[in-house]
């Protein structure tokens, strides 16, 4: 069956094709926005809808609004907040490669911390987070979902807020990727072989044994990243 898909209401349509511009370059960074009339006529807009629009950019790190001056585009990677990120993965197909492998990179790094924390704070939890592993079907698809699934559950666990802010941040961009990710050797193996030891661990009662795990997992993670990413290189 068709998926229906909501239109979007005049404000989220001009915060979009704004972000868009932005991100493909019609509004470089540093650039200046086109003044208010102009962009609203652009957009198709209300002016006071535009402001709604402009004043939520602001406070996320898209743009720099001053009385009096123009509109500047910020540099929004050095300059944003977690709504730039999510934003940011909104747009799929601006994301570039590099952009992605840095997504992959903070993935690696905070892996380790959540799944330490909830394994020590929540064994049981961690237990049932993991739970029919063993009867997963292989396919990209299943695998994605189950483990954004695990490691977001893992994320909450850890009873740190942050972590599950910076997953939600990039679960698009996740799904997205996990797809590619286990398309490829050795994946599911690997995955697996984290679910099993993780739950494992959990039951020993041993976080350190889970965050050498989750380390080991990680790094040959991002081999097969690196693989990915060279065969893309090399079509």
């Amino acid at each position: 069956m068709k998926q229906w898909v909501a239109p979007k209401r005049p404000a989220e349509f001009a915060e979009y094709e704004l972000i868009e511009s932005i991100l493909i370059g019609d509004f470089p960074i540093d650039s200046s926005l086109p003044g208010e009339r102009e962009l609203s006529e652009l957009l198709g807009v209300t002016r006071p809808t535009l402001r709604e629009v402009l004043q939520r950019m602001g406070r996320d790190g898209w743009i720099d609004i001053q009385q009096g001056k123009a509109t500047r585009v910020r540099n929004y990677l050095v300059e944003g907040n977690l709504g730039v990120l999510s934003s940011i993965v909104e747009h799929k197909d601006q994301v570039s490669p590099e952009f992605t492998g840095n997504l992959l990179t903070l993935r690696f790094l905070i892996a380790p911390a959540y799944t330490t924390m909830a394994v020590a704070n929540h064994p049981v939890g961690v237990i049932q987070a993991l739970n029919g592993w063993e009867q997963l079907s292989e396919g990209p698809d299943i695998y994605s979902v189950f483990d954004w699934n695990v490691h977001h559950r893992l994320s909450v666990l850890s009873e740190n807020p942050v972590f599950p802010l910076m997953l939600n941040g990039f679960k698009a961009v996740y799904h997205l990727m996990g797809k590619l990710y286990f398309s490829s050797d050795g994946a599911y193996q690997l995955s697996n072989y984290f679910y099993r030891s993780i739950t494992k661990a959990a039951q020993l009662n041993d976080p350190n044994a889970a965050e050498h795990v989750c380390k080991e997992v990680m790094e040959k993670s991002g081999k097969i990243w690196r693989q990915i990413f060279n065969n893309d290189d090399e079509e």
